[in-house]
């Protein structure tokens, strides 16, 4: 019931209204996204370089309506990459098709996707391209991201990968797909709301399948990012990495801005590369209510994750306040929806 409530939710201009300018929510929201403009990212990915952690940058925004939202998109993404290479970060591109205009018409979305790669390609260093990675969206979009990323590596675009989701039934033959490719990879639970027939229902069918896949990840050679906060996971990628002999430098975790950074820190120290996937941009919203939606347990996880860390620093009380701040605010808010 909250899942399904979150997710109207993150559709609802009402709700947006409401818990967009209550300042509680919006702190609490800065809080995993780096703000809302370029100059805000940057700022984040800095500092994150500065700890030894690499980024993926992403703005914000998708399935948009218009031709010039899509190319207004595009450009983004270019300022994106040549500030990347302009500040010297340790840092690449996440980019949504449908925010490049896979919905309006997909050779479209294509010129605007080769546009990017083309820049990434042309102001890569001597180490090679600068990466860009296709995110992956609801399962409607599966077909078409996946068969994307093989027809731009068809054309000789090989610095663009894509996102897999565990949690769907089909993913162990996307994976196949990509790695057969050589194609990089970010492996995931799953964001979206999806039917029993296309998705595991149970989160202990996603945890199987999703360990399933990470070592099959981790045993081709293509370099592989492991993004996940579970625990329980990133032990099992830590042990079948030391018993295989994989060497650490051949694949990265992943994790999001502002969720469990004494995790992130502690894995770098231990020698793991570690990459901090940073959202920014105006459309915070819809942003943050999926990653609660995601599992229910997430608004009271990433409340916990704030008391964790807090707690190592002496200030818990205050990070509390903000985690039950933010759960106040959506229950407030899901409330006035059953209301009207």
């Amino acid at each position: 019931m909250l899942k399904t409530s979150l997710l109207r939710l993150s559709e609802s201009p009402t709700a947006k209204k409401v818990i967009t300018r209550a300042p509680i929510s919006r702190s609490f929201a800065m809080r995993f996204v780096a703000g809302d403009t370029l100059d805000d990212a940057l700022r984040a990915a800095r500092a994150l370089n500065d700890a030894d952690l690499s980024v993926s940058l992403d703005f914000l925004g998708e399935s948009v309506k218009s031709r010039e939202e899509a190319t207004e998109a595009a450009d983004m993404a270019v300022r994106i990459i040549e500030a990347i290479v302009r500040d010297g970060l340790n840092a690449n591109l996440s980019i949504k098709p449908t925010q490049l205009g896979l919905d309006i018409d997909e050779a479209f979305c294509r010129q605007n996707i080769e546009r990017v790669l083309g820049r990434a390609r042309e102001l890569g260093d001597g180490q090679g391209e600068i990466f860009v990675r296709l995110d992956m969206e609801s399962s409607a979009y599966t077909e078409r991201t996946v068969a994307l990323v093989e027809q731009l590596w068809a054309d000789g675009y090989q610095n663009v990968g894509t996102v897999l989701q565990s949690m769907l039934r089909r993913t162990g033959d996307d994976l196949e797909r990509m790695l057969a490719l050589g194609a990089r990879v970010r492996l995931v639970k799953g964001a979206y709301q999806e039917p029993d027939s296309v998705a595991f229902p149970d989160k202990a069918d996603t945890d199987r399948a999703y360990v399933e896949q990470m070592k099959r990840l981790l045993e081709s050679g293509t370099y592989a990012a492991i993004a996940t906060h579970d625990d329980a996971i990133i032990d099992a990628a830590r042990r079948f990495v030391w018993e295989r002999g994989i060497a650490k430098e051949g694949f990265e975790f992943q994790m999001l801005y502002g969720v469990r950074r004494d995790l992130q820190t502690r894995l770098r120290e231990e020698g793991y590369n570690v990459r901090v996937y940073v959202p920014f941009g105006d459309s915070w919203y819809p942003y943050l209510m999926r990653r609660l939606a995601e599992r229910p347990a997430n608004v009271i996880f990433m409340a916990g994750s704030i008391a964790r860390e807090a707690k190592a620093d002496g200030i818990k009380k205050p990070a509390m306040a903000v985690g039950a701040g933010l759960l106040a605010g959506i229950v407030a808010t899901v409330m006035l929806r059953r209301r009207k």
